[in-house]
Parts: structure tokens; sequence; C-alpha cells
């Protein structure tokens, strides 16, 4: 191995040691490094300094309602696909606090609150990961008023991406064009190969900060061999994607079913909980909580995760604008595939799979658009459609 300039674009390789002297170069230039470690029988998003932290050598196995952990016989740092965290706890905190007061005579002195967060680097993050920040952006930084604590803890954060070796038996990123492959808005990617008598990382450089981080590490050139093989670590994950949604004019396909019998039949399981809410790595719906202490001299405003399957957060003067279990998942299902395009100009779902594996009744987001779709209101009757020149009857794209 020797150390060399790297150019934006270089395609480079390191071997096993080098996922350490990357973490390294990291925490030498001030980044928090996060990445994912195993706690609690599950996969999640932590801090950590060194390799050995990553769930070495283990998978995930996923399905509607269930996750488990297995063992997979080799070293694999990154052979998993995705646990119930996500970045955005980082970029968007369960809880954030907004301002603080204290008594000062007869009035309170408030004061706007000055966090200071750090600079992550994440380390690990999937291609659905990163268009869901993406996504994100959109929302807390592309309107017209931006969001300061999203803004703080986003601008400079550091992204060591991973293209997916598998996929889960939820995953369906290839519907939404979101993976497996990373393609954008990295700073460094790294796809594991891993044979009989070598595990190394093919590496790509994406901005000039992960450049000049792979100066210091250790690495080669890729060669064509290389190459090839980490494009085929890509395929081998999308051909086992097991789920896929036509996302054909699903904008309209959902507005034009907002009557649908099947919004009462998903009720009739949904449990209202908002799992599906709190693992998706885009939903971003919040409320404010004020505090107050036993004394009544310091008051503080807190910014808390919410979610539209709760009662309250649809509650106005009078009452509740979705007091049924239908209206709430109606609601949610239509944002975030369709008045989310009118709202951000994309779709609000990435296709990680997540609301399905952690839905305690294993609701799946693909199989209820699947059967809208099978039986759309708004499209003509099967015997007014006309037949194509093969004889095959002509059907709307919804």
């Amino acid at each position: 191995m020797q150390r060399r300039r790297v150019e934006l674009g270089a395609r480079l390789r390191i071997d096993r040691s080098g996922v350490d002297g990357l973490l390294e170069g990291l925490q030498r230039r001030g980044f928090q490094t996060v990445g994912p470690t195993v706690r609690d029988g599950a996969i999640i998003y932590d801090p950590i300094t060194r390799s050995s932290e990553l769930p070495v050598g283990y998978t995930d196995r996923q399905e509607a309602g269930t996750y488990r952990l297995e063992k997979r016989g080799d070293g694999a740092l990154f052979g998993y696909v995705v646990g119930p965290h996500s970045w955005k706890q980082f970029l968007f905190p369960p809880v954030t606090t907004l301002w603080t007061a204290e008594r000062n005579g007869n009035g309170f002195a408030m004061q706007e609150a000055q966090e200071d967060p750090p600079r992550y680097a994440f380390i690990g993050m999937r291609a659905c990961e990163i268009a869901a920040v993406d996504v994100q952006d959109r929302a807390f930084l592309q309107q017209t008023y931006v969001d300061t604590p999203y803004s703080k803890r986003r601008q400079g954060a550091f992204f060591v991406a991973v293209n997916c070796g598998m996929a889960g038996r939820t995953c369906f990123c290839t519907s939404m064009n979101t993976g497996p492959r990373v393609t954008g808005g990295y700073d460094l990617v790294l796809t594991e190969i891993l044979e009989e008598q070598r595990h190394y990382f093919v590496v790509e450089v994406g901005s000039n900060r992960g450049a000049e981080v792979m100066e210091e590490i250790d690495h080669e050139t890729a060669v064509a061999t290389d190459l090839d093989r980490s494009e085929k670590v890509s395929r081998t994950a999308e051909s086992q994607m097991a789920r896929h949604m036509d996302t054909a004019g699903i904008r309209d396909l959902l507005y034009g079913n907002y009557d649908h019998p099947r919004w009462a039949q998903v009720a009739q399981r949904c449990l209202t909980c908002a799992n599906c809410t709190m693992v998706c790595p885009t939903c971003f719906c919040s409320t404010v909580e004020d505090v107050t202490d036993l004394s009544g001299q310091e008051a503080s405003r807190h910014r808390v995760w919410d979610s539209c399957f709760t009662m309250e957060f649809s509650y106005t003067h009078g009452g509740h604008v979705r007091p049924s279990t239908r209206s709430r998942y109606r609601q949610w299902m239509t944002h975030k595939l369709a008045t989310w395009i009118d709202q951000f100009g994309t779709s609000g779902c990435v296709g990680c799979g997540r609301c399905i594996t952690w839905c305690p009744v294993g609701i799946d987001i693909t199989e209820e658009l699947r059967a809208i779709r099978a039986d759309d209101m708004t499209a003509p009757a099967p015997q007014t459609r006309e037949a194509t020149k093969d004889g095959n009857a002509e059907t709307d794209s919804g």
C-alpha cells in the first residue's frame, strides 16, 4: 500500500485496517464518528471510535413484523441491511429545546436555545438513507423558512456510505429509484468485498473532503477486477429484492381513491401505535411541549417527535380532524406517497422497508398500494378498455 494524492472521483482499494484509518482520520478532524453497532438484539446507530465496534459478522433477517439478528460466519463489517434506527435521530433529534425562560421580577427573561451540536461523520449510510436525508433537506432547508436546529446539525456532516451487498425481505428501494447502489450525496462510498483469502473495500471519492481523508490512509488504485466485483455486489442485492411498488401514476391513484374500501380493511389491523412513523427516516411530524419547574421560576419549550397516527396530532378547537384509524392510516400513506410530491417534489418513501418490519401486525405498504391499484375506483371498467393489436387489454397506469 502507498500513500499518494487522491483526486475527486478516484476509485481506490483499502484493506480491513483501512477502515480504522478512516475512523481515526475523521476523529482527528473533529468529527464525532457515528455508525452501526449491536445493542439489545438489534443493529442501531451510535457513536463509535473503532471498527471492532461495528456489527462484525452479524446480519439481520427481516419480514413483516419480524426482525432477528444472526451470525454470518464471516467477518463482514456491513453484512446487514437496516435496523430500527435512522440517521434522522441525529439531524432531527426526538427532543429539541427551542427556548428557556427564567422568572425576572414580575415577568420572565426568555432566551433562545443556543445549541452547539457535534460535527457528525455518519459511517455506513445506505443508498436509501442518503435519499432520506435529501428528502428531509427539502423539508427543512429548501422551503421558505429554514429550520435552524436541523441546519446546524446538517451543515458540515460527513457521509461515509456503503453499497448494499444484500437486500432484506422488506426492502423495495429499486422501486423508488433510491438504491441499492449509492449514486450521489456522499463524501466516500465503500463496497465491501469478501473472498476466501481477502477482505477489502473499494472506495469511491465523492468530495474534496473525502479525498483529503483518503490521502492519509494506505490505499491502492482500484483495478478493473475490483470495480467489476463492486458492481457484482450491487447486482446481487438488487436481485434479492423481495418487494416491489408500482409507482406509475401513484399520486393520482391515491387522490382518486380517497374513499376506497381498503382503508377500512387496513384499519381493522392497524394499532395506530406510530411505529411506522418513528422508524421512518423521512417522517418529520412534531409538536411542542412547555415545561415548568415546581417552583414556577423556570420554563422551557421543546420540540418533540409526534405522529399523524396519534389522536391529539390533528386536534383543533372543537375536536379531532382525524378521529378514526381509517382516516389516520389514509393520511399517513397518502401523504407519504402522494401529497409529499406536491409539497416537496419527491415521494416521502425511500423503500427502506422499516415501516413493514417494525409494524407489530405486519402491515405492508406495498401490499396496501397494490390492493388499491388492483381495484382502482377511478379506472374504466374492464369491458370498456380497448384491445391492443396483440390482443392484450390496455390498462391504465393509475
